[in-house]
């Protein structure tokens, strides 16, 4: 990857967005209001945003011009085929299925094939993907390679599946399972790519024992680009040709378009086969909407046609994801600890390591989170105990995830690098005095999925 000092930004701002710096004590009145959740702030309390890039991209000339010229007819929009053909071209699947967003894809997958009793293997499933694999009695199987638990580690492709244990558990489980999914970057051990090997490998698995292989695809363009830089086995092939290989393994993929579909909003089901797709379309119809638009405008399907074309760009891959590496850059300079490389989305911050006094139970990445907001106006994420931790029902104990991050995850296209440089400053601040930081106590939590409405109260020192 370029030094950031080699080369310009490949695009140029033609419209800007007011934001407003607020007061340390304004900040801390607002969190205590909100439960000590950065769900529940008000986006004009927050200076930097860095909740997720999830539906925060700046959109191009050409995706607002697409707007204009949105088909909203209801059956048989022409914005709907612009999608199909853009899906086909980029990804080489055939059929697809918009859904107004990519949680919505997953619960028509999961309504597909998920049973109760069932389990489901994947690298690393991320939040909404468990959530809708426990809705319906069914377990998540995370199978990530150990590799990517070694927070400082060097290793490339952090993202890959542990191949030995998928042969394993499928064998021993084979009439539980009704299909494996890779998570393409993997999301919850910090934006890590997954090797092409590892792809092909999984698949191979998938195929001898006659099991589909799903990609969540939220973040494919940003592994494409990994895979080039990583892999010199690659190096020399365009990112449109490393993402149709990728996805030539899959027998389908689940997509947030709100990723990198460089969008809002919006996602979609795609398919290799028409069996599938025609299962799928039943349950859109019920649950989304008529099969040509399944919860989306037609304008918002136009916008998603030209943004599939333009994340495979390298020129933008290689501005994005360097970015996200200036600032881990910043960061480790200050000190502060991540998780290394630096993946495509976003920065990962290990929380139990930045307040090591904090005990599990007072949630040190819900309050580092908290902290850092308090201090800069930055809001991130936790990724930890709370999100990812719950209650066994059986045992009635909690069961907590082997991570404890903050995630500060960049929007596509939004900030510029002194943005970026506030955000380290505020880390060099914090850690200033992170001995005198006093956890949080979980107060309400609902029963899946509960970071995004829980809420917590303060320790006394």
């Amino acid at each position: 990857m370029k030094s950031r000092d080699s080369y310009a930004e490949p695009w140029r701002i033609k419209m800007v967005e007011s934001i407003r710096p607020t007061t340390s004590q304004e900040r801390m009145t607002r969190i205590k209001e909100a439960g000590f959740n950065l769900f529940n702030l008000a986006s004009n309390d927050v200076y930097v945003d860095l909740l997720t890039d999830s539906g925060t991209t700046a959109m191009s000339d050409a995706q607002w011009a697409a707007l204009m010229l949105g088909d909203e007819a209801y059956a048989g929009s022409r914005s709907f085929f612009q999608l199909k053909q853009a899906v086909q071209d980029v990804m080489g699947f055939p059929y697809v299925v918009p859904t107004h967003q990519g949680r919505a894809a997953e619960n028509i997958l999961m309504t597909m094939f998920v049973k109760p009793e069932m389990l489901v293997p994947g690298n690393m499933h991320f939040d909404t993907t468990e959530g809708h694999i426990r809705l319906r009695k069914a377990e998540p199987k995370n199978l990530l390679a150990e590799k990517g638990y070694e927070i400082g580690s060097c290793e490339l492709f952090k993202g890959d599946i542990d191949l030995e244990k998928l042969e394993q558990q499928i064998t021993s489980a084979r009439d539980r399972i009704p299909f494996v999914m890779l998570t393409i970057t993997c999301n919850n051990n910090g934006g890590q790519p997954v090797s092409m090997h590892n792809i092909r490998q999984t698949a191979e698995i998938a195929r001898r024992h006659n099991l589909p292989l799903f990609l969540d695809a939220a973040r494919f363009a940003e592994n494409a680009y990994f895979i080039k830089q990583r892999d010199p086995a690659y190096a020399s092939k365009s990112i449109p040709e490393i993402a149709l290989e990728m996805f030539s393994y899959a027998d389908g993929c689940t997509m947030s378009a709100k990723k990198d579909g460089m969008v809002n909003i919006g996602g979609f089901l795609a398919f290799r086969e028409e069996s599938l797709y025609r299962r799928a379309v039943e349950w859109q119809i019920v649950y989304e909407g008529f099969a040509t638009y399944g919860g989306m405008a037609g304008r918002d399907l136009a916008a998603l046609s030209v943004g599939l074309r333009e994340v495979v760009d390298e020129r933008y891959l290689e501005d994005r994801c360097g970015q996200v590496e200036l600032l881990g850059d910043m960061l480790q300079e200050h000190g502060v600890p991540i998780i290394t490389p630096v993946g495509g989305h976003g920065v990962y911050v290990d929380a139990r390591q930045f307040y090591s006094h904090l005990a599990r139970e007072h949630f040190p990445a819900q309050t580092l989170a908290v902290d850092l907001y308090v201090e800069g106006g930055v809001r991130g994420v936790e990724l930890g105990g709370c999100a990812f931790g719950y209650v066994d029902p059986d045992t009635g104990l909690e069961v907590w995830p082997e991570l404890e991050l903050v995630r500060l995850a960049i929007p596509r296209r939004v900030y510029t690098d002194r943005h970026i440089a506030h955000v380290a400053r505020t880390f060099a601040e914090l850690a200033q005095k992170r001995r005198e930081r006093t956890g949080l106590r979980l107060i309400y939590q609902a029963p899946v999925m509960r970071h995004f409405t829980a809420r917590f109260e303060r320790l006394e020192r």
